[in-house]
């Protein structure tokens, strides 16, 4: 055997070490986490363990719905390319003839061309939909009810967004990876959080950056009490290691039915301290 050909079959063993097993090679180069050649480099070798670890959390969630999860339905909101929804489907829903993944996205051409993608790939139960998240918790397209509800890196209130629809389609699970939260940190500029402003608390926002960074901090703090308000049970954990994705939290939500009245009183104390109140009656309204 030539050298050659020595390292092209190397080559090809470590890649198929890095794949699940049954996972699409073809998929893989569509998504360019493989190069034509079938082979990784680092860039892709980086994303691909990011979405396996994401998969992982997922796979476990959906496992837990009737069925193993083989008749589920999961929305994808902020989609983007939809690697999140294309991997899941391939390594979930594609072997248990049942199931739905829909992937919600305004990027007109980025929803042409997965959809185009899932003809080629016989993707049947895969959806595109050219939608806000806020427009598509009432569009038609969808069912009442989702059972899983991801919005991977969605901007700013787009994670609210996700929130709202999980809870008006009843999901029993949210995993939800914030991303570039601005709207808190703007209230924060303009109200000064009057009632912590004579303490030294106030420090926490004195420069921009700070602002920033303390207005992305109490957004997903006030988003997890807000889920506990309305039935879930909420874990937030490292997507991966820092090293990766500086965007990195991991917030899931289990929905109990057991709305905490606790976590409804701190939401509506911390909305108050901070100046906050007007996004009580927009983006977090209590049941």
């Amino acid at each position: 055997m030539s050298k050659l050909a020595k390292a092209e079959k190397a080559a090809k063993a470590e890649v198929q070490g890095e794949l699940r097993p049954g996972q699409s090679v073809e998929l893989l180069k569509e998504l360019h986490i493989l190069t034509r050649e079938g082979r990784l480099n680092q860039d892709s070798r980086r994303k691909l363990k990011q979405v396996y670890h994401l998969f992982q959390f997922i796979e476990k969630l959906l496992q837990e719905l009737p069925g193993d999860g083989a008749g589920a339905t999961l929305a994808d909101h902020g989609a983007g390319k939809s690697y999140l929804g294309f991997i899941i489907y391939d390594l979930f829903f594609k072997a248990r003839g049942g199931g739905h993944v829909y992937g919600i996205e305004t990027r007109t051409d980025l929803v042409d061309k997965s959809r185009a993608l899932a003809g080629r790939l016989h993707f049947e139960r895969m959806s595109f939909l050219n939608l806000t998240v806020a427009e598509s918790a009432t569009a038609t397209e969808l069912p009442e009810r989702i059972d899983v509800v991801t919005a991977l890196h969605a901007c700013d209130t787009a994670t609210d967004d996700a929130i709202a629809f999980g809870l008006a389609k009843h999901a029993s699970f949210m995993v939800l990876v914030p991303c570039c939260q601005a709207e808190v940190a703007a209230c924060l500029r303009q109200t000064k959080a009057l009632a912590l402003s004579r303490t030294p608390l106030a420090e926490l926002w004195r420069h921009p950056l700070h602002t920033r960074e303390i207005g992305s901090q109490l957004t997903n703090v006030l988003r997890c009490l807000y889920l506990e308000a309305n039935g879930y049970q909420v874990t937030v954990t490292e997507l991966v290691g820092w090293e990766h994705s500086m965007k990195n939290e991991l917030i899931i939500a289990r929905h109990t039915g057991q709305r905490k009245a606790s976590a409804a009183a701190r939401l509506s104390e911390l909305l108050a301290q901070f100046g906050l109140e007007s996004l009580m009656e927009t983006r977090f309204r209590l049941p």
